[in-house]
């Protein structure tokens, strides 16, 4: 599969701006079960003006929210359009073994990689990375499940 821009983006995942943290998808494999995603960081964000004001440092919490839309989006592209259910959505249900190992600051891309692990009892299981310019920035096992919104 080619890259998919912010539109096409929005129309896989319900995030909307400011939250809405994938800039684009470089990839998803044949198998449906890696994807490469990119979150573009700019001083810009919102967060910036109080995290911290004279040291602008990306939160973890949001780099954790951005493998977690990464991961999303791989969730829903393996469902195929014939599954997919405008009445449910992927909730973030679970991380395990998160780590930080680098900084994320304004100006560095991180480049997101998710690999399918399973399915078990409606909650899928993703291995995802966080780089930057080839640096582990971050580590965790996510799981989310599909869950009936209305």
């Amino acid at each position: 599969m080619n890259h998919l821009d912010i539109n096409q983006i929005k129309d896989i995942i319900p995030h909307r701006h400011p939250f809405l943290l994938i800039d684009r998808v470089e990839s998803v494999s044949e198998d449906k079960t890696a994807c490469v995603c990119i979150k573009n960081v700019s001083v810009n964000e919102p967060q910036f003006q109080g995290h911290f004001p004279d040291c602008p440092v990306m939160p973890g919490v949001l780099i954790l929210e951005a493998m977690a839309q990464a991961g999303a989006i791989l969730a829903m592209e393996r469902l195929g359009e014939e599954q997919n259910d405008e009445d449910s959505l992927f909730f973030f249900a679970g991380i395990d073994g998160a780590r930080f190992k680098r900084v994320v600051l304004p100006g560095d891309q991180l480049r997101i990689e998710v690999k399918y692990l399973r399915d078990r009892g409606g909650i899928g299981k993703f291995e995802v990375t966080a780089t930057v310019d080839g640096q582990l920035a971050c580590q965790a096992t996510m799981m989310c499940a599909r869950r009936k919104v209305h």
